[in-house]
């Protein structure tokens, strides 16, 4: 698959409240956000500001999603993917994880990792994180809030420039003081 990434732009906000509020994220900690809320987190610069760049994420000539890129200029970049539903379920992810990832390293050379942040629950991601060549680095219980009160984990995944240019994946030894 072919994947772009395009620039949000201010002239982009009418498509970015339509593709927000007609889409349902049931992983992300806002599922369904109204237009006000969207109008209102594009004037505190949620989408683009200081360290947050947006970009329209296409592939094979098809609007597929929406990435924002958090904490830029620092040496964790951060992602936050969302994908059009159509395009969940279909393998869709891993080629765009990929292409992202050379993107965040190519332009962005103080990025020494790039992590991506979910909950426990969200299957989905946490395999297209792991088969991106992402590896999980901590697990952070009761710390992700749902709508009805209960809490899961945060899982924290991240990739090192040097294994993204060496094509390799460097585990971690969680159990090192066992051994």
């Amino acid at each position: 698959m072919d994947v772009m990434f395009l620039p949000f732009s201010d002239k982009d906000e009418g498509e970015l409240v339509r593709f927000l509020t007609t889409n349902s994220f049931p992983y992300h900690r806002i599922k369904a956000p109204s237009e006000g809320l969207v109008r209102r987190l594009l004037i505190e610069g949620r989408f683009d500001g200081d360290g947050v760049s947006t970009f329209w994420v296409f592939g094979d000539n098809h609007r597929m999603g929406l990435v924002i890129l958090e904490e830029l200029g620092t040496t964790t970049p951060v992602l936050d993917l969302r994908l059009v539903e159509k395009f969940r379920g279909r393998g869709n992810g891993v080629p765009v994880l990929k292409a992202l990832t050379g993107k965040v390293f190519d332009d962005y050379p103080e990025a020494h990792r790039f992590a991506g942040h979910t909950s426990e629950d969200n299957i989905a991601m946490r395999k297209t994180l792991l088969r991106s060549g992402f590896v999980k680095e901590a697990h952070y219980r009761e710390d992700w809030p749902l709508e009805d009160g209960r809490r899961v984990a945060t899982v924290v995944y991240a990739i090192l420039r040097r294994d993204w240019e060496q094509g390799t994946v460097t585990s971690i030894n969680w159990e090192e003081l066992l051994s």
